[in-house]
């Protein structure tokens, strides 16, 4: 089971608390993971990227195991403590501003 910690706005919108459990078969990719998530929580969908392009959305972060995985591409390979379930992969809402 691959964990996924989401921001609040989203938990709220998937009508859900804690973190998210999703079966993902292999290779556990960042896309993998997103397409998972989508199709078990289809609210989110367009959340946090875009329908289309399947491009992340401005504001919205992946992390895992301290390292910043927002602009990788999204058959980048999860590092294996998230792929265990070990560690989370932490969906995060960015801020912008001053």
């Amino acid at each position: 089971m691959i964990r996924v910690t989401l921001p609040p706005h989203l938990r709220a919108l998937a009508r859900v608390d804690g973190e998210v459990a999703l079966d993902v078969a292999e290779p556990v990719t960042l896309g993998s993971v997103l397409e998972a998530l989508e199709i078990d929580y289809p609210v989110l969908r367009g959340a946090i990227r875009d329908h289309r392009t399947k491009r992340r959305r401005a504001f919205v972060r992946f992390f895992a195991c301290e390292e910043d995985l927002s602009h990788q591409p999204p058959d980048t390979p999860l590092p294996t403590a998230v792929a265990s379930g070990a560690e989370p992969l932490l969906i995060i809402g960015a801020m912008a501003g001053g």
